[in-house]
């Protein structure tokens, strides 16, 4: 059996049977707080690093609230005689990790939190404050020296000139990022992640050989669906290539507040999805970066412009060709937003017991005529962004599937050993869904 179909009997029976109605809940409530005061922080995060933070609070959220639900296993604390309220637990829990982290957000932080507990029935003396308030410490202190947000930060990476390295590379579009940027956040490869072992746990192996078939096959294909201009792209390829052109921290975190409000009815397990989601989330970005800086592999914008140079007699160069859209700094291998896709999709499915639900997610870039799209499985979302990033003109193919592979090796390992059910003594197996 399949660690799918245990966790139907364990959870699908357990809530999404239950016909109550489609609610918001104190850990959604706080994740959007947490997600608002994120993006609009003063001192913005470099890359994707802000989702560290994201899985600080979700991390503290759910201790918090596990010590008084007590159906879920401890991520890292144990809080003896927690008591009160799930919800002013939560609240507080990610109120003092976002002050601690965001400082320029702390009034209003304070504000949202103090309006939350009066708007809620709630009281600044219930004993789940104080419970929140212990886990977020907690929590605190366990990453204080993860390594992530070093200062001084170390030496700017800018990679090299010989073929197939990477380098940074200019912006011809309007928007961001501006030209030739070091690599962001190089720190973010040796990290301490939230649930594996090590940064390199599923490092990829080595992408294709320059005067490789496989190397020839996906740049021609991202030369020729990639282009700014005189793409084969369809109109319909290029506006879900602007669709998922977002911030994605923003995105996914809207479409498990979607998903937890219509099919989650219990805090603690909304605590546990968001919490698995949002380290799955991290984990991933941590993975990709390690393979990035190892394998410091160039993008097919400056693969594409020196593709004469290449050793390769099947790609053909042109100096002139330009991206759909402009080239995030750093390294094409392997692509950090299929590895976070292919952890959160993968999450989703094991957390449901199902491949199949009906859910929709709402971009953050103006620029898609299709703001909101619907689908019918989580693996349709990873099949959609592997593909999206040779649309962009940004990611060979190999850096593609080999990131969603990862990202799925992740999201196993965080389900198999985190936050497991308290009366749950088997680990499961790695079988795939």
């Amino acid at each position: 059996m399949t660690r799918l179909r245990k966790l139907t009997g364990l959870l699908v029976c357990g809530y999404l049977s239950w016909a109550a109605p489609a609610r918001a809940d104190a850990v959604a409530d706080w994740n959007a707080i947490a997600v608002q005061a994120i993006i609009t922080t003063s001192v913005p995060r470099p890359g994707p690093s802000n989702i560290l933070d994201m899985a600080i609070v979700q991390v503290a959220v759910y201790e918090a609230i596990e010590a008084i639900d007590g159906r879920f296993r401890p991520y890292h604390l144990t809080i003896p005689g927690a008591s009160g309220s799930p919800a002013a637990a939560a609240a507080k829990a990610a109120h003092d990790v976002l002050v601690s982290r965001f400082p320029d957000r702390a009034a209003s932080v304070d504000t949202a939190y103090h309006s939350y507990l009066s708007n809620n029935g709630l009281s600044e003396n219930d004993p789940g404050v104080v419970v929140g308030q212990q886990a977020a410490a907690g929590i605190l202190a366990l990453r204080a020296n993860d390594g992530s947000f070093p200062s001084p930060p170390p030496p700017p990476v800018t990679g090299g000139t010989d073929p197939g390295v990477w380098r940074p590379t200019i912006s011809y579009n309007p928007g961001p990022p501006p030209s030739l940027l070091p690599l962001a956040a190089p720190w973010m490869a040796i990290v301490t992640p939230f649930t594996l072992t090590s940064p390199a746990q599923f490092r990829a192996t080595p992408p294709p050989a320059l005067p490789s078939d496989r190397y020839a096959r996906d740049y021609n294909e991202v030369k020729a669906l990639g282009a700014l201009s005189n793409s084969t792209r369809t109109p319909e390829q290029t506006d879900l290539a602007y669709f998922w052109a977002a911030n994605y921290l923003v995105l996914w975190n809207q479409g498990l507040r979607d998903i937890a409000n219509a099919h989650v009815h219990n805090i603690g397990d909304s605590a546990r999805l968001f919490a698995l989601a949002n380290v799955a989330f991290a984990d991933a970005a941590i993975t990709a970066w390690d393979s990035k800086t190892h394998y410091l592999f160039w993008r097919p914008l400056t693969a594409i412009q020196e593709g004469d140079n290449d050793g390769n007699s099947q790609t053909a160069g042109d100096p002139t060709w330009r991206p759909l859209i402009n080239t995030p700094p750093y390294p094409d291998y392997t692509s950090g937003a299929n590895n976070v896709t292919g952890a959160v999709t993968l999450i989703l499915a094991l957390f449901f017991g199902t491949n199949e639900m009906t859910f929709s997610l709402t971009t953050t870039n103006p620029l898609a005529i299709q703001q909101t799209r619907t689908y019918h499985r989580f693996s349709d979302v990873a099949r959609d962004v592997v593909n999206v990033r040779i649309y962009e003109g940004i990611h060979f193919r190999f850096a593609d599937t080999a990131a969603r592979s990862q990202g799925r090796h992740v999201a196993k390992w965080a389900f198999k050993h985190f936050l497991r059910p308290v009366n749950d003594n088997d680990n499961g197996d790695d079988d795939e869904e």
